[in-house]
């Protein structure tokens, strides 16, 4: 049986500048192992949601998530916003 790629999907949002989450960095293999020590590297929580990120893979770079996605993704902000607030409340 052969072994799926592994994919990661990068995604920046400014609430006072961006209208939606945007695409920041995308790709499969080695390239998605980079984007998750990365993420981990500067303190960006990661999830591991593979039926999102082959929606979100689809993406081109700098594109908005698509409104179909806005449920999928705003679950995802509050996990990071959730993660954010335990991180500081610990310090």
């Amino acid at each position: 049986m052969e072994k799926k790629q592994k994919k990661a999907v990068a995604l920046k949002y400014q609430p006072h500048k961006d209208r939606a989450p945007k695409v920041s960095a995308k790709g499969s293999g080695r390239v998605a192992e980079r984007i998750i020590e990365i993420a981990k590297e500067h303190g960006i929580p990661v999830k591991d949601d593979a039926d999102l990120v082959e929606v979100l893979a689809k993406l081109d770079i700098e594109q908005e998530v698509p409104a179909d996605v806005y449920v999928v993704v705003a679950e995802l902000l509050a996990f990071v916003y959730t993660l954010n607030r335990e991180k500081k409340q610990k310090v």
